[in-house]
């Protein structure tokens, strides 16, 4: 027999086509990374490729307490939402990661349809990353028993009568004590984008809801910021809100504005300006009236810690303004005051005339939209005669009068370059 050996040969072929052992082990540990996640036994340059290659869908199971890498979670983020701002989240890609996937799961719960260990089984992978949550949605659950009844509710343009038994959304209390972290929750009660499937239950924040919310917030003991907007907060759930929020030891800024809060909501909330150490409160666009605006002078008259108050949309009209225009002859820390649609008029500047000219520490003042009238103009000029702390006094609408209002300006502009040119002495730039 007669053997014939041929030796076949590319021409192209050469060492280089050839991976390395090292590549092979790599693509190995990506293609495995799931089942096997190796990463703190690899070498910095081999690690540095898994994680450049490692797919941004793996389960969070996985990677959440294993990848630290600022790169990696980065990549998640920009693949999954068009628009990232990683200054919002502490400059922190893994921390904006978390907070968002979170609320975009609390915005898309369906009570009684979504399955709760979605957010369960998310805390003990996330809890030392949120820092702070906002949620501008909470979906009602679905009722399809009772779909008729409210058709016909929605058909007479009725808004009362509706079961709010079945209406409560989810309840944010085994969540919020559960993030040891938490330091800010801006929440908002309703469905966006709803268009012809409007009906106005979906807009309905339970009193059990306020029950559940209240107690959570409670027990959030590092809890700073809380907003609670354009929920229909009234008056018994802002006692209940308050009654839980009073001696808390962090919060300092409460915004509950767009909401239903009438005279007695508000005071409730002067209760808890002085059981607190909030620096920042916001209610504007409420139902508030004198008695409630002198409910919160007083509780003014009194603190030291409150640097901010917008009532801005109330009607606390003259009775309101003056009460809180003596307070403010008094207070010592508040530097934002917002008064602005609130139906004032002369008298509220004649006192506000004393308060420019004896107060210190105001910095802003808005009476924007009022009716303080000629004269009243003219009182507020003179009193900012030799007032050199304000430093914006917004008076567009208030129908002062053109003239008045030039010279206001031209006062408070002084005022802004004496403070701008005193912190360029304190804070000199850097060369």
């Amino acid at each position: 027999s007669y053997y014939t050996h041929r030796i076949i040969e590319d021409p192209e072929w050469s060492l280089a086509t050839v991976p390395h052992l090292t590549e092979l082990c790599l693509q190995h540990v990506v293609h495995n990374f799931e089942k096997n996640p190796i990463l703190d036994q690899l070498l910095p340059g081999h690690r540095r490729k898994v994680l450049d290659r490692l797919s941004t869908g793996l389960p969070l199971a996985v990677t959440a307490n294993i990848i630290s890498d600022e790169d990696y979670w980065k990549r998640c983020c920009t693949e999954r939402w068009q628009v990232c701002d990683v200054s919002n989240y502490g400059d922190s890609w893994k921390r904006m990661f978390f907070e968002r996937h979170l609320e975009n799961i609390l915005k898309c719960f369906i009570p009684n349809i979504t399955d709760p260990n979605q957010v369960l089984e998310l805390i003990p992978l996330c809890k030392d990353y949120v820092r702070k949550l906002e949620v501008d949605q909470f979906l009602p659950p679905v009722q399809k028993d009772q779909k008729e009844e409210r058709d016909d509710l929605s058909d007479t343009g009725s808004d009362f009568g509706l079961s709010e038994v079945a209406t409560h959304h989810y309840n944010m209390g085994v969540l919020i004590t559960a993030l040891p972290h938490l330091e800010e929750l801006h929440l908002t009660y309703g469905v966006k984008d709803c268009g012809m499937n409007f009906e106005w239950n979906l807009f309905n924040f339970t009193h059990q809801d306020c029950c559940n919310l209240a107690a959570a917030v409670k027990m959030c003991h590092n809890l700073k910021v809380f907003k609670l907007t354009r929920s229909k907060v009234d008056d018994d759930k802002t006692k209940l809100l308050v009654h839980n929020l009073l001696d808390h030891p962090c919060l300092v800024e409460l915004n509950l504005s767009h909401n239903l809060i009438r005279d007695k909501g508000a005071q409730a909330v002067s209760k808890l300006i002085n059981r607190s150490r909030l620096e920042t409160l916001d209610l504007c666009n409420n139902q508030i009236h004198h008695l409630g605006a002198q409910a919160l002078a007083r509780a003014l008259a009194e603190n030291s810690t409150l640097t901010s108050l917008n009532l801005r949309l109330n009607c606390v009209e003259d009775k309101g303004g003056e009460a809180i225009g003596h307070a403010m002859l008094t207070n010592t820390t508040l530097k934002s005051l917002h008064l602005g649609s609130n139906n004032l008029s002369e008298p509220t500047a004649s006192l506000f005339s004393q308060v420019l000219a004896q107060n210190t520490t105001l910095m802003s003042i808005n009476f924007s939209c009022n009716h303080l009238g000629l004269d009243g103009g003219k009182q507020l000029l003179e009193g900012l005669a030799d007032n050199k702390a304000l430093t914006e006094f917004d008076l567009r609408l208030a129908e002062v009068g053109q003239e008045t209002e030039y010279f206001i300006h031209q006062i408070v502009w002084a005022n802004q370059e004496a403070a701008r040119l005193g912190s360029l002495q304190h804070h000199p730039p850097k060369p």
